[in-house]
């Protein structure tokens, strides 16, 4: 008998550092999982946000979106499709329990607004090109560095920074103490974390999409944080796939986090090369009017276009047909997500829900994606921003790993002081990972301009006078 995860089982108030025995506080004014979306809110590392680039580089006189911005609408997108799930579990599951209701009801869309709100809360200094900025350079130590880490690492460890990636990332920064007395970071709900948790993987068993599982695309948390990840699993009934010591399935809710990043990136990016120019309103029509033709089923395409030309504004008229669009998505991925609960539940659903969509709106997404891809993820100040970020966060780390790899040195001992003493660094043997680690939460939270500034008084390109 095929093994499956329980609806009422997949949601929890017990919290990150919580001990096994604690009893769990009824709530009072706010729920628990309101009390997350808060403690998010009001972090320092959500606050950065708003200096990290999205797509374009942080805007002039033109106003794009910067992470935050971007954070901020995928919650509100995302609350959406929470509460439209969880109005129709609710009614599906009439004779479940007050509880069941209650939070299904009233409180899916808070959990999924609060991770989205925390989705990119482990993304680097510009953009993906960051990420990529921090995979490079450890894979390309040359010796003896590379043989020291190799020697001191376990394999995992070692492709936590190989294989670098921004959701485990956002896993760590909001369940790790650093350097706190107090376990368990923000200390939010297992299950507003493990909404956030797209591949639910180890670094070393993830990144292989040839597995044709799609919780090994990426990977969901590193090798410090892979015990959290293990109570949360435990705690909700997580599924844990056969034949794998760290791969577990998607929990149910991570696939309505991801639809609602899906949706937001596909027209806001468009949205943006809008306004600075880079693309056209006719552009924009052809591109989004096509999805409510009658050959996709929604047979509104009409109503939708008169009301296009009766707004006099360029920039209101794609206002408005993005949130037309995003109404739309939002139904159809609901929808979808209710279609395939048995697969859901049995975590055998390897497809996100936006690839799910019937073939009309599929072709009209390749579109979509293929114009983005060559008009605006490639445009010239795109690319420049991801060069500038490969030099800079390469040339941060060479400078900070080395520091760790030989301490000894008159410099290391500077710069080492530069390090924030949330993130310490341990002169204890066998230190080499947690340090290293240190060293990668100290740049990965910076903001572009920091970096930037950073960069340049490091380098001597600009010192400032005491």
């Amino acid at each position: 008998m095929q093994q499956t995860m329980d609806w009422a089982r997949l949601f929890s108030a017990r919290r990150s550092g919580d001990a096994p025995d604690k009893v769990v506080n009824p709530d009072r004014l706010r729920t628990s999982f309101l009390r997350d979306y808060d403690r998010i809110v009001f972090s320092s590392a959500f606050r950065r946000l708003q200096n990290k680039t999205q797509v374009f580089p942080l805007p002039g006189p033109v106003f794009v979106h910067n992470r935050l911005t971007h954070s901020l609408e995928v919650a509100s997108v995302g609350r959406s499709l929470g509460k439209e799930v969880g109005v129709r579990l609710s009614d599906k599951y009439k004779e479940a329990g007050e509880a069941f209701r209650e939070f299904y009801r009233y409180e899916l869309a808070t959990v999924i607004s609060a991770a989205c709100l925390a989705h990119d809360i482990g993304n680097p200094p510009f953009g993906h090109s960051g990420e990529d900025a921090i995979r490079s350079y450890f894979t390309e130590l040359e010796s003896p560095a590379a043989r020291l880490l190799e020697e001191q690492l376990s394999p995992n460890q070692l492709r936590d920074f190989h294989k670098f990636e921004g959701n485990s990332n956002a896993f760590r920064i909001l369940t790790h103490n650093f350097n706190e007395p107090v376990s368990g970071g923000y200390n939010l709900t297992h299950t507003t974390l493990a909404a956030i948790v797209k591949y639910p993987c180890s670094s070393l068993e993830g990144f292989n999409k040839a597995s044709g599982l799609i919780s090994r695309k990426k990977s969901g948390f590193f090798d410090s944080e892979r015990n959290t990840y293990e109570a949360i699993a435990a705690n909700l009934g997580i599924l844990k796939h056969e034949g794998a010591e760290q791969v577990y399935a998607r929990h149910p809710y991570v696939f309505l986090t991801e639809a609602a990043d899906d949706i937001c990136y596909r027209v806001i990016d468009l949205e943006d090369a809008h306004r600075l120019g880079i693309t056209s309103l006719e552009k924009i029509q052809d591109l989004f009017l096509p999805f409510f033709k009658e050959e996709t089923g929604y047979n509104n395409f009409e109503t939708v276009s008169a009301q296009v030309q009766r707004i006099n504004d360029p920039n209101q008229k794609v206002q408005y047909i993005r949130a037309v669009w995003i109404g739309l998505m939002v139904q159809q991925l609901a929808g979808l997500f209710m279609q395939h609960e048995e697969q859901l539940l049995s975590g055998t659903l390897e497809h996100s829900l936006m690839d799910l969509l019937p073939p009309a709106y599929l072709a009209l997404l390749e579109e979509v994606n293929t114009y983005s891809y060559r008009n605006v993820y490639n445009y010239k100040p795109v690319v420049e921003i991801e060069i500038a970020g490969y030099h800079i966060i390469g040339a941060l780390l060479k400078e900070f790993v080395g520091a760790v790899l030989q301490p000894g040195r008159t410099k290391s001992f500077k710069l080492l002081q530069l390090i924030s003493q949330q993130f310490p660094i341990s002169k204890d043997e066998g230190a080499l990972y947690a340090n290293l680690q240190s060293v990668v939460d100290y740049l990965s939270g910076m903001t572009d301009l920091y970096a930037i500034d950073l960069y340049r008084k490091m380098t001597g390109i600009s010192v400032t006078a005491l």
